[in-house]
């Protein structure tokens, strides 16, 4: 049995945050990370996946290390994406609401500059930056660093590249004696690189099980398909989700613009989410996702990002990982706080063979997904037509003559008869064999 968080050092108005929260139990990474960063002085480098409550891991610490009497930059966060930044940014104010003048600020690329620099010019103890934005505002001399006593490079493994063009800059601004808290889903080599040139010989390292707390709750399914019939597949799948949120995740951008495109022609409630969007667009789509405007969002990996909405229901992968860490990194984003959820990935033949891989690699069962009836799909394809026509807005700029004329044309119709009608054109134009279906099924 874990220990409480009160076992763990935590102080008593993080603690009552926690409660209000619902935060009850430590994960493993917070069991491990949480006493060495209140107890001792050394670097430190932890491992964990998604789901594992990283943040808690070194921003329940953090907040009690900051003395609130020095109004100065105590600690900066790192990030690779503004996304996880502003999460971030949201659960940090959270543990730390009952701290009396705690001050947090995120200061993160993609938006203006001239507000966070206004904002810096107060009393600020914890800056969650990316690197890109840390540094225009260092050489803006809007921040200073001198007294900065922690650094955490939090998904170091996403922001590697940009880490060995930038790091040095940082450090540079931070005095000789700071600490530095590294936290990644891998360890590449690439990674091992920037601990042995920024991190202390005597550096610590813990590390949490690949199986994350959420992928417990989390069924991993996947479906086998033709390319041809993949998107049709999709639809019938969405439809049956009707009223759920989920993330469906693709490897490009040019995918991600072209199946949002889809959903939408096909009327469902989505939005794209990738780097090239405008950060005013991509917070936009962000904020009605989250504020459940919109029920899917699809994505690349890295825009995803920083995605901590509870009630996703479930993730495709509409394009398999290339990775086993991204696959954590997306199969993460349902299942949170203890919810059920489910990762379906979609397959071809050929790629069906990669499942037992990722299933030892990850410590985890996917299940088969069965694949509607060509029948099925064609019905489901009739009612998305259907669907269409109904959330059509009415052309006003068609005259009243031809509307009188072409009403003049069905005018002895009745609903169901003029119904019946554009199902048989529907049927015959798309020469598809659903007639021996029932006409009612498709009647409201």
């Amino acid at each position: 049995m874990s220990k409480p968080f009160s076992a763990l050092g935590i102080s008593a108005p993080i603690l009552k945050a926690l409660s209000e929260l619902n935060i009850v139990e430590p994960t493993e990474i917070q069991q491990k990370t949480i006493p060495l960063l209140l107890a001792e002085t050394h670097d430190v480098v932890g491992l964990a996946k998604t789901g594992t409550g990283k943040t808690a891991a070194f921003g329940l610490p953090l907040l009690q290390l900051i003395n609130t009497e020095l109004p100065i930059v105590q600690a900066i966060i790192l990030v690779p994406t503004r996304e996880l930044g502003q999460q971030i940014f949201r659960n940090l104010e959270d543990f730390g609401k009952h701290i009396p003048n705690i001050s947090i600020a995120s200061t993160c690329g993609g938006i203006p500059i001239k507000p966070q620099i206004e904002r810096l010019t107060q009393p600020t103890h914890i800056v969650v930056a990316t690197p890109g934005r840390l540094i225009d505002l260092i050489q803006r001399k809007a921040i200073d660093l001198k007294q900065t006593e922690y650094l955490v490079l939090d998904e170091a493994d996403e922001m590697v590249s940009i880490l060995k063009e930038s790091l040095d800059e940082i450090v540079a601004e931070l005095p000789k004696k700071h600490r530095t808290l590294l936290f990644s889903a891998t360890l590449p080599g690439t990674i091992k690189q920037l601990i042995q040139n920024y991190l202390d010989k005597n550096v610590v390292q813990v590390s949490a099980n690949m199986e994350t707390v959420g992928n417990q709750g989390i069924d991993h399914e996947y479906i086998v398909v033709d390319p041809i019939e993949k998107l049709d597949v999709l639809m019938h799948f969405l439809n049956s989700k009707e009223g759920e949120r989920g993330i469906i995740f693709c490897k490009t951008k040019a995918a991600v613009n072209k199946l949002a495109k889809n959903l939408a022609i096909n009327r469902f409630s989505s939005g794209a989410l990738h780097g090239s969007l405008s950060q005013g667009i991509r917070d936009r789509i962000m904020e009605q996702f989250r504020e459940g405007h919109i029920n899917i969002l699809v994505a690349t990996d890295l825009a995803a990002r920083g995605i901590d909405v509870k009630e996703i229901s479930y993730v495709v992968n509409y394009h398999l990982p290339d990775t086993y860490e991204n696959y954590v990194h997306r199969s993460g984003r349902t299942a949170r706080a203890g919810a059920k959820g489910l990762s379906l990935t979609v397959l071809q033949e050929e790629e069906t063979i990669e499942i037992p891989e990722f299933e030892k690699e990850l410590g985890i069962k996917f299940t088969k997904f069965q694949k509607p009836s060509v029948v099925s799909l064609e019905e489901n394809n009739t009612l998305l037509w259907a669907k269409q026509i109904f959330k059509t807005k009415p052309n006003q700029e068609i005259s009243a003559d031809l509307k009188t004329k072409v009403k003049t044309v069905f005018h002895h119709l009745t609903k169901d008869e003029l119904i019946e009608k554009l199902l048989a054109n529907y049927v015959l134009q798309n020469k598809i064999d659903i007639v021996e279906k029932p006409v009612k099924k498709f009647k409201k």
